[in-house]
């Protein structure tokens, strides 16, 4: 659903969309829609997006935005995401109300993974 005025979409730079998409089908079961050879969008997400191809990438330490995953079982996301050719770049830390890690998937961008305090 289109919301006025609300954030709808989110656009990644990806030096390799094949191993982005698999990384973020295997891991986090997301579907995705090629839009030729150099876009690929996904959605069904409580955000939509797409990877555009550019050997740029997004990371907290240029100033990029970070983008976080919630999980209900944040040990179990962490093994998946290195599975999967992750890389965790931030170990699990915690917070006031929670804990999270930081990783790149394989076109280098940079995302988190949150859960609350059990």
């Amino acid at each position: 659903m289109n919301n006025h005025e609300k954030l709808n979409y989110v656009e990644f730079p990806a030096a390799n969309l094949t191993a982005t998409k698999a990384f973020f089908s295997q891991v986090f079961n997301w579907q995705f829609t090629d839009y030729g050879p150099d876009y690929t969008a996904f959605s069904g997400q409580e955000l939509n997006g797409g990877f555009y191809q550019s050997p740029l990438k997004s990371s907290t330490e240029e100033g990029g935005a970070l983008l976080v995953f919630y999980s209900t079982d944040i040990h179990a996301t962490q093994r998946k995401v290195i599975l999967y050719g992750g890389k965790v770049i931030k170990p699990i830390f915690e917070f006031p109300g929670g804990c999270r890690f930081h990783f790149t998937e394989p076109s280098g961008n940079e995302f988190a993974v949150w859960a609350e305090k059990h």
